[in-house]
């Protein structure tokens, strides 16, 4: 079931439909392949279909709705494809822009990428709470993009990662995010000490190296096997 949460001030119906709906997706709370129909989502939402009938056009677009005419609508499954495109671009940029930021980073900008790393080791002590992981995650990359005045870079890539975060998610759900946490630390220990010979390495791998988990995720025997399109396997970048 999809989990609604309240409009925020100044929100439009269009815009509140698609906040919450893309979240759900993203959450896998609508999981990939789930069929969804406009009736039951303007309903969950209490809207009229027009603003969800165009935010599913919208998300169709952005590869998280597949439509099928005199057949349904599902939310798309998750493909090798765009996994790997989303993979290379942030392999490309963000090795670049930990490069420059190990080389000068803004110090009004480091306290937070200090304080987003210490939250997420207090999540490593907690249960379930890999969606608020996430977030921190997210996070933790934009601070730096920040840092280097290229946030709508990192917005680029956002919306270029939807099937590489969704997969990232079902894997820190399957294997725990604890990695993840240790490599953040060590990207930020790669900034504070210009550690510019470790960028490479440690970009890979937070980038590259989870990818050779997923594979039994995907498996036919998996019980994720539904969540993905089988005519387009993940390879490593």
């Amino acid at each position: 079931m999809m989990k609604v949460s309240p409009k925020q001030p100044g929100e439009n119906s269009k815009d509140y439909s698609y906040r919450v709906i893309k979240q759900n997706i993203m959450s896998l709370t609508l999981a990939p392949g789930q069929v969804i129909s406009e009736i039951d989502l303007a309903e969950a939402l209490q809207i009229s279909r027009t603003p969800v009938r165009e935010v599913i056009a919208k998300l169709k677009e952005e590869h998280l709705i597949d439509v099928i005419p005199q057949v349904g609508t599902y939310v798309s499954k998750i493909t090798g494809q765009l996994i790997e495109e989303a993979a290379f671009m942030r392999l490309t940029l963000e090795q670049e822009i930990l490069l420059r930021s190990s080389r000068s980073f803004p110090a009004e900008v480091l306290p937070e990428l200090r304080r987003n790393v210490a939250q997420q080791e207090l999540l490593l002590e907690q249960q379930g709470r890999e969606l608020d992981f996430h977030q921190l995650d997210t996070e933790f990359h934009q601070l730096i993009f920040r840092g280097n005045r290229r946030e709508n870079v990192w917005t680029a890539i956002t919306r270029l990662s939807t099937h590489y975060n969704r997969m990232r998610l079902l894997s820190e759900m399957e294997h725990n995010f604890g990695e993840a946490v240790s490599q953040h630390r060590e990207m930020l220990r790669i900034i504070e000490l210009h550690l510019t010979e470790q960028v490479e390495p440690a970009v890979r791998q937070h980038i590259i190296e989870p990818m050779k988990d997923w594979e039994q995720l995907y498996q036919p025997g998996s019980r994720y096997a539904a969540y993905f399109d089988v005519g387009s396997p993940i390879g490593l970048a």
